[in-house]
């Protein structure tokens, strides 16, 4: 007992007691929390990716193959993740009306809870870019300019110096970037839709499609002004050549017109 009482006024005793209760704490919180959290989570997801299946094999599978293999009329969703279907599926795009060329935008037909589910099966097929955080898209403190340069460098060919669209070849074209959520741009630029390239991380990285995203909302928002004039369309040099031909070549002729009948007049005089 002496010995005992010893050991307790020791000058480290305190600090013994207090790691053996820190370590305690410590075990017993990894023991159950955790594990109650990762199962709980583990439940919602298989919970999820079912009630997703159940969706696809009736809105999905007569085109995509019914373990989402792909057929004739569709292409395979191995590997295509998450984020596609997010954008496919939330833009109105899948389930397609018809087939064509392309497949347009419309109104969509599904919740976003039951989008999250089908966006979870897909996804348990094989691995895939997954849904963007708004973090990720969110164009708040973006370098514009960058955005800009980026846009015009990679985009505009298709879509247009302002992201007005465009036509493609074979009926195809590149939709208007108006009024775009700016959660699916990015997906867009992450996943590469229909006759769209894709971007990943390694061609454009987040920050570079935030500035982008940057850019689009800047130049389309109903509070910006063409530091140019009038914009004839935002649809670049094709709009601006064709008003350059018509109108200032035209008034170069009708000058030229007028100078020869002048002289001519003078002349009879």
């Amino acid at each position: 007992m002496k010995k005992l009482s010893a050991r307790r006024r020791h000058p480290l005793a305190a600090v013994v007691v207090l790691l053996i209760a820190l370590a305690a704490t410590g075990g017993l919180y990894t023991l159950f929390a955790p594990a109650d959290k990762a199962k709980a989570d583990e439940t919602a997801q298989s919970l999820a990716i079912d009630e997703g299946k159940k969706l696809y094999a009736v809105g999905c599978a007569s085109c995509h193959g019914t373990g989402g293999q792909g057929t004739t009329d569709g292409p395979s969703l191995v590997g295509v993740g998450a984020a596609a279907v997010d954008f496919q599926v939330a833009t109105g795009r899948m389930p397609a009306q018809q087939p064509g060329a392309q497949v347009p935008k419309k109104r969509n037909i599904y919740s976003q809870a039951e989008i999250d589910q089908l966006a979870a099966y897909i996804a348990s097929l094989g691995a895939g870019p997954s849904v963007p955080t708004e973090n990720q898209y969110n164009p708040e403190g973006a370098d514009i300019a960058e955005g800009g340069e980026l846009f015009r460098t990679n985009c505009a060919q298709c879509h247009n110096f302002t992201g007005k669209g465009g036509a493609l070849t074979t009926g195809k074209y590149a939709p208007t970037l108006e009024d775009v959520d700016p959660k699916h741009i990015y997906e867009a630029m992450q996943t590469g839709p229909q006759n769209m390239p894709s971007f990943p991380d390694t061609t454009l990285t987040e920050k570079n499609k935030k500035d982008i995203i940057a850019y689009l909302d800047a130049v389309n928002s109903d509070k910006s002004e063409s530091p140019g004039g009038l914009e004839l369309g935002g649809l670049g040099p094709v709009s601006e050549g064709l008003f350059g031909w018509i109108f200032g070549l035209g008034g170069l002729i009708a000058v030229a017109v007028w100078v020869a009948a002048r002289t001519a007049k003078a002349k009879k005089s």
